[in-house]
């Protein structure tokens, strides 16, 4: 055929795309495809975006639907990326068109597993992924804008998980860190 890797890779996804949605399947691409070929994305396509803000905008806009899980904001195995900053990322940023808002059908926390084994992935999830799950079930007008709304239901939580035996993070430290000293799950 002579195509070059990016020829190649197109005709790879779109022929993928053709026979998922022959077998009534929609098909979910990496936001790459969208930014590399999204014109001819089959329109039934889900794009999932990961890379970061302003192409959330731009699939709806094309009339496409949305996934969204910015690595800067939703990626657990980013240890820095506090519960604060999951809670506060906001996927219908620079969307206001409430056709195109409701094309965004959801997000996504990812955990990826080069960073952690057995002996630490609760406290790499949680409570943060919570942080996020809030933020994507609560209807935007009531979601609160101050981070501080949240500490007492959030560290509620964390403590009913610890109390059931999955090892949720301290709220007030980075990622997986430990408790800085002793005391009530409610304060650390």
């Amino acid at each position: 055929m002579g195509l070059s890797t990016s020829e190649a890779y197109k005709y790879f996804v779109l022929r993928a795309q053709k026979i998922a949605v022959s077998h009534g399947y929609e098909p979910i691409n990496w936001e790459e495809t969208f930014n590399e070929f999204g014109g001819d994305l089959n329109p039934k396509t889900v794009v999932h975006n990961w890379l970061g803000v302003g192409v959330a905008p731009k699939v709806v806009e094309r009339g496409l639907r949305c996934i969204v899980s910015n690595q800067d904001s939703w990626y657990l195995d980013h240890l820095q990326t506090t519960w604060e900053q999951f809670y506060l990322n906001e996927p219908l940023a620079n969307i206001t068109n409430p056709q195109q808002q409701k094309l965004l059908i959801g997000g996504e926390v990812c955990m990826w597993g080069e960073t952690v084994d057995a002996s630490d992935i609760e406290q790499t999830i949680w409570p943060r992924a919570a942080a996020a799950a809030e933020r994507l079930w609560t209807p935007y007008d009531k979601i609160a804008k101050n981070p501080n709304e949240v500490v007492y239901r959030l560290a509620n939580f964390r403590c009913l998980l610890n109390q059931r035996g999955v090892s949720a993070a301290p709220l007030f430290q980075d990622g997986r860190d430990p408790p800085i000293g002793p005391g009530s799950c409610y304060s650390q």
